[in-house]
């Protein structure tokens, strides 16, 4: 449904700040923009003019105010902007202001919402707008410019046109049967449909699109008092974890966010693994036992002045065949451990930071092509795969000979899911189920 009335909200985060921007879009924002502002303008479309908002002969706030004429808007519908000194005072008295003179509070995501219903961007292209907006990250933000440039929209076409002409050569079997036998059309049309089932599964990379939206998962392991606490602390730039001499002081998982190359990395520092006495501390050992085997990449961590322990060597045997970077700390100290002895190990010091800024770049290593995928959303992907598995099961039915129809209706299947991805096909359920994840003023 086409939306017909105004709507208004505000468009900067609440709160204290340099300019707050409250807009307005739909048929009436240019005569309230008129009835709010004072002196009175003509109103030239995206010019930028200055005076007080005034309402009921009260002065409100001095402002600069702008209007966007359709369709030359964000939301393709008049628009108008009033830009107010930052702080929660002025921005509500505007507000309130517009709402009696007919304005309703927009929902959350409605300005974009109607961009997509009004044609001027598609639904991939409306949900970059919310991820880069919670973008954490350069990776992140990466992603989202490019699906917000229409990456996703191009990938999708695409894919949709080849699917069209698989169905051209169905329909060409079914109508002139004297000039194509339906064996080579269901030749054709099984080499297509599976080529097109794996481009669309390439395209989907659930582990690179988690990473570069959430973070990459490192955690560090090791006996009691190799300096794991300090490591964490090292890479974190602050006090995150407690530091003593004794061992176990760690008793539960504890977390840092620190960003590497633009990569959010959320590094976790364990209980020491050992066989304790302690109920508390075999509660931490079993946590940090479950964070080792979810992690993206584990740092074992040994203490290079010491010789190894039982416990090391199990260590050693528990991750090797995870994703790992083996730590030798405490360089600082005379080395007991020789580098050559273990596999690529990173020596470093946790108390110095001499060899941190290496083990950084290893570990943003693991988080290498995060979000470089064609298709970087869980919704998104999930409905390729949902459409890439139509696509084997035409090809299946060609393969074994079965009526054209039944390859016909996997065909079509697969491209309404397709066209759920840009919103060709859409219902009001799934528009409010995206946009109610937006900001008001989004």
């Amino acid at each position: 449904m086409q939306p017909t009335d105004t709507i208004c909200a505000l468009a900067t985060a609440p709160g204290e700040g340099g300019i707050a921007i409250v807009r307005v879009s739909g048929p009436e924002a240019e005569t309230l923009l008129a009835a709010l502002i004072s002196p009175a303008h003509g109103w030239e479309s995206h010019r930028m003019y200055y005076g007080h908002a005034v309402f009921q002969g009260e002065t409100l706030d001095e402002c600069m105010a702008v209007l966007f004429r359709a369709p030359r808007s964000y939301t393709r519908e008049d628009v108008a902007e009033i830009h107010l000194h930052g702080g929660d005072w002025a921005a509500q008295s505007v507000l309130s202001a517009l709402y009696r003179l007919g304005a309703r509070a927009a929902e959350p995501g409605e300005f974009t919402r109607r961009a997509f219903l009004n044609g001027r961007i598609d639904l991939s292209r409306a949900e970059a707008v919310m991820d880069l907006i919670s973008a954490e990250g350069k990776r992140a933000a990466r992603a989202a410019v490019r699906q917000l440039d229409g990456g996703v929209s191009a990938f999708i076409r695409t894919a949709q046109e080849e699917l069209l002409s698989l169905l051209s050569g169905a329909a060409a079997a079914i109508d002139y049967p004297e000039e194509i036998t339906w064996e080579e059309a269901a030749a054709r049309l099984e080499t297509g449909a599976r080529a097109l089932a794996d481009k669309l599964d390439a395209a989907c990379d659930e582990r690179g699109a988690r990473i570069a939206r959430h973070g990459l998962e490192a955690v560090l392991c090791g006996r009691p008092n190799v300096g794991k606490s300090s490591l964490l602390n090292a890479l974190a730039r602050q006090e995150a974890a407690i530091v003593t001499d004794i061992p176990g002081t760690t008793r539960d998982v504890i977390r840092a966010d620190v960003m590497i190359d633009g990569l959010r990395v959320r590094i976790s520092d364990t209980a020491g693994l050992r066989e304790g006495s302690d109920p508390i501390e075999r509660i931490g050992v079993s946590r940090a036992r479950r964070a080792i085997a979810g992690a993206d990449v584990v740092l074992a961590v040994f203490d290079s002045s010491h010789p190894l322990t039982d416990e090391d060597r199990q260590l050693l045997r528990d991750t090797q065949d995870a994703p790992r970077i083996i730590v030798l700390n405490q360089c600082d100290r005379e080395a007991v451990l020789s580098p050559g002895d273990f596999d690529s190990p990173a020596v470093v010091s946790a108390v110095t930071g001499e060899g941190i800024a290496a083990l950084e770049k290893r570990i943003a290593a693991f988080g290498a092509g995060a979000g470089e995928s064609e298709l970087t959303q869980e919704r998104h992907m999930r409905l390729a795969r949902q459409a890439a598995a139509s696509l084997r099961a035409a090809a299946d039915a060609c393969a074994a000979g079965e009526p054209v129809d039944l390859a016909v209706i996997d065909l079509q299947e697969a491209l309404g899911t397709l066209g759920r991805i840009t919103g060709d096909r859409v219902d009001e359920q799934l528009l409010d189920e995206i946009f109610s994840r937006f900001c008001v003023g989004k």
